[in-house]
C-alpha cells in the first residue's frame, strides 16, 4: 500500500518495525513509479543501524517529533516529566519503562491474532547469550536512546532485560492458552515462530 505521506530530504523518521534501529534522517529521496503509482526511494542513516535504503510504500515509517521516542519508551516518559513529585518518581524507576512490553503486545483491542504476531516479534531480540549485540537492540527499541550506554549499564541493562523477556514469555503463553481454551488452532501462525519463541511454548506444554 502506497505511503501518503511524501518525505523529503532532512526528515526524521523512525522505522515502526525496527525501534531498534534508532532515529533515521533521510539524506537523499528519489521519486520513482511503480506499478502505475508514484512512490520514492530514501535513502537514510540511522543512528543505531547506518545507513539502509528504503522504499516509502514498504516501510513502515514515521515522523518524529520532539524526543523522537515512542510513547511507551523510558526516553519518552522521561521527557514528558515534569518538575513535580510525580516527574521525580517517575525519573526515579526507570526499570518500569525499561521492563514493560509494547502496549499493543497486550491490548485488548486488537484481535488476538494480532496481539499473537506483535508478542513473536519481540523475540527477534534474543541471542545465544547475553552479551550479543541484540541486546544493545533492544535496549535501543526499548529506551528510545541511539546509545543507551550512555543512561544506563550493561549490568542494569542486562537486569532490565531479564524483566523484560520474563513478561513477554508469560505473556505469550497466556495468549496461547486463551487460544486453546478456545479451541482454536494457531499452527499455521506459529509456522515462522521464532525458535525462541517455540522453546518458550515447549516448556510451557511439559509444565501444564
Amino acid at each position: 500500500m502506497l505511503n501518503p505521506v511524501t518525505f523529503t530530504q532532512g526528515m526524521h523518521l523512525r522505522h515502526r518495525q525496527r525501534p531498534e534501529w534508532g532515529i533515521g534522517v533521510v539524506s537523499r529521496v528519489e521519486v520513482l513509479t511503480r506499478a502505475g503509482m508514484r512512490d520514492q526511494r530514501l535513502w537514510m542513516k540511522f543512528g543505531a543501524a547506518g545507513l539502509k535504503t528504503l522504499l516509502a510504500s514498504a516501510a513502515d515509517l514515521e515522523i518524529v517529533e520532539g524526543t523522537g521516542a515512542a510513547e511507551h519508551t523510558f526516553a519518552a516518559r522521561e521527557s514528558a516529566s515534569d518538575g513535580g513529585w510525580l516527574g521525580q518518581i517517575a525519573k526515579r524507576r526507570p526499570e518500569q519503562a525499561m521492563s514493560d512490553l509494547p502496549p499493543d503486545a497486550t491490548d485488548p483491542f486488537l484481535t488476538a491474532e494480532r496481539r499473537l504476531k506483535i508478542l513473536l516479534s519481540l523475540y527477534r531480540f534474543d541471542g545465544t547469550d547475553r552479551f550479543t549485540p541484540k541486546l544493545t537492540d533492544w535496549a535501543v527499541a526499548q529506551s528510545g536512546l541511539d546509545d543507551p550506554l550512555t543512561r544506563f549499564n550493561r549490568t542494569e541493562l542486562e537486569a532490565f532485560y531479564k524483566q523484560w523477556s520474563m513478561d513477554r514469555d508469560l505473556a505469550l503463553q497466556r495468549l496461547v492458552s486463551d487460544f486453546r481454551r478456545q479451541r482454536i488452532s494457531i499452527d499455521a501462525l506459529l509456522v515462522d515462530a521464532p525458535r525462541a519463541a517455540l522453546q518458550v511454548l515447549q516448556k510451557f506444554d511439559k509444565v501444564r
